[in-house]
């Protein structure tokens, strides 16, 4: 290999390091965004019930239909028709332009997920084309080290602080003032704080196990040094 492909294998690597958290992170959020972590998160241990009257059955049915809504290409309009047993709209004025809000960040995330687990695996195409695959993987390696050191910070942020983090959290992507509502609006009926710091902890759990997945395929292998004084 030539000073230039060198460089470019190296250059390669560390692009491998940048994309990785973000490729690894939001795999573990598109895992929660299916009706399967619905259900699970549900019927966990002592998970709140809603003062104000929904079943299990109802926040199944009305959670799974905003996540429909969240990964779908429909416009709000569509949430229109779902409507309460009182009649009343599923969601208020607020509580719509918050799901709209929340829509257009989900989609941007799984734009940014595709692309940056498309380069990772298209890189990992070039390196097996151009015989750069030690490199390759030390980039992984890193990478998933990142990952973990980074995730394993915010985890201990979200378990020790976990009211700083949410509001610090909807800061940064919501204008303030847009996604607070009252306990008796459907949004934080069907999805209290503890629903969000469950989701937190899952998202960083599974992130960490990914990233110690792809560390342990790519240890480097002890290389063989022959005996001095040759075959016994």
């Amino acid at each position: 290999m030539n000073l230039n492909q060198t460089s470019l294998s190296a250059a390669a690597a560390w692009l491998v390091t940048l994309l990785l958290p973000f490729a690894l992170v939001l795999t573990a959020v598109r895992l929660l965004l299916t009706p399967a972590w619905i259900h699970i998160e549900y019927r966990t241990p002592a998970f709140p019930e809603d003062p104000f009257g929904f079943s299990l059955e109802d926040r199944l049915k009305w959670s799974i239909i905003s996540l429909d809504f969240l990964l779908n290409d429909a416009g709000i309009e569509s949430m229109d028709a779902h409507r309460l047993d009182t009649g009343a709209p599923l969601y208020n004025e607020r509580e719509t332009r918050h799901l709209v809000d929340t829509k257009t960040i989900v989609q941007g995330v799984l734009v940014v997920w595709y692309i940056s687990l498309g380069g990772v695996l298209m890189i990992g195409l070039a390196a097996r084309v151009w015989n750069f695959g030690d490199a390759y993987q030390g980039g992984i390696r890193r990478g998933a080290w990142v990952t973990v050191g980074l995730v394993a910070a915010i985890l201990l942020f979200v378990v020790a602080a976990f009211g700083i983090f949410f509001v610090f959290f909807h800061e940064v992507f919501f204008d303030p003032g847009t996604w607070t509502f009252l306990t008796s609006d459907t949004f934080i009926r069907l999805f209290p704080e503890r629903f969000w710091r469950d989701a937190f902890l899952w998202i960083g759990g599974i992130t960490i196990l990914e990233a110690l997945w792809l560390i342990s395929l790519t240890r480097p292998k002890e290389k063989k040094t022959a005996s001095k004084n040759g075959p016994s």
